[in-house]
C-alpha cells in the first residue's frame, strides 16, 4: 500500500510537471516524456502483474491530458513495458549501461510513434516537413535525463521505504508500551 502512495504521488507530480510547467517554459523544447522515467522505474524494478493496468491508467490520463492522439501514450508506455519485461530476464538489470540503452530504446519507441501517427493523421507530406531536430534533441535529453532519472527515483523510492519502515517500528513500540 505504501508503495502504491509512493507511485500515485510520483505520477501525479510527474503529469503536472509535463503537462503544465514545462510547456509554460521556451527553454524546455527538447524535453522527452518524463512519464517515461515512472515506467521503466515500474517495468525494472517493480515484479509486480498489476504493472500493466497501472500503465494503461497513467497513459490514458497523459493522452487525456496532452492533446496527441489517443492511445498515443498508452500504446507507448505498453510497448516500452514489454520490452524491459522481456529484456530484463536476459540482462543483467541493474546495469547502468541497460538503464542507459534501455532509456534510449524507450525514447526511441516513443518517437517512432509519435511519428507513425502523424503519418497516419496528415500523410507523407508531414513526415517530410517535419523538423527532425526536435525528435534528435529529445533523444539527446532522454538519453541525459533518463538515467539521472530512475537513479534519482530509486533514492528517493528507498528513502521512502526506510522512513515508512522506521515509522512502523516507532509506532509498534510505542503501542506496546
Amino acid at each position: 500500500m505504501m508503495n502504491f502512495i509512493f507511485f500515485f504521488f510520483l505520477t501525479l507530480i510527474l503529469v503536472v510537471i509535463q503537462t503544465v510547467i514545462i510547456p509554460n517554459f521556451s527553454w524546455f523544447p527538447h524535453s522527452f516524456d518524463l512519464m517515461i522515467i515512472n515506467i521503466l522505474y515500474l517495468s525494472l524494478f517493480s515484479p509486480r502483474y498489476w504493472v500493466p493496468l497501472c500503465l494503461v491508467i497513467i497513459g490514458s490520463i497523459m493522452d487525456s491530458l496532452s492533446g496527441a492522439p489517443f492511445f498515443l501514450h498508452t500504446t507507448a508506455y505498453l510497448c516500452i513495458y514489454l520490452i524491459v519485461f522481456f529484456l530484463r530476464r536476459l540482462v543483467f538489470q541493474r546495469s547502468v549501461i541497460f538503464v542507459f540503452i534501455v532509456g534510449l530504446a524507450s525514447a526511441c519507441i516513443y518517437q517512432g510513434l509519435v511519428m507513425f501517427s502523424v503519418f497516419l493523421l496528415q500523410g507523407r507530406k508531414a513526415i517530410e516537413a517535419t523538423d527532425y531536430r526536435l525528435g534528435i534533441g529529445q533523444l539527446f535529453w532522454a538519453a541525459v535525463g533518463i538515467p539521472i532519472g530512475i537513479w534519482i527515483l530509486r533514492t528517493a523510492h528507498r528513502n521512502y521505504s526506510h522512513a515508512v519502515r522506521r515509522s512502523c517500528r516507532h509506532m509498534a513500540r510505542k503501542y506496546r508500551e
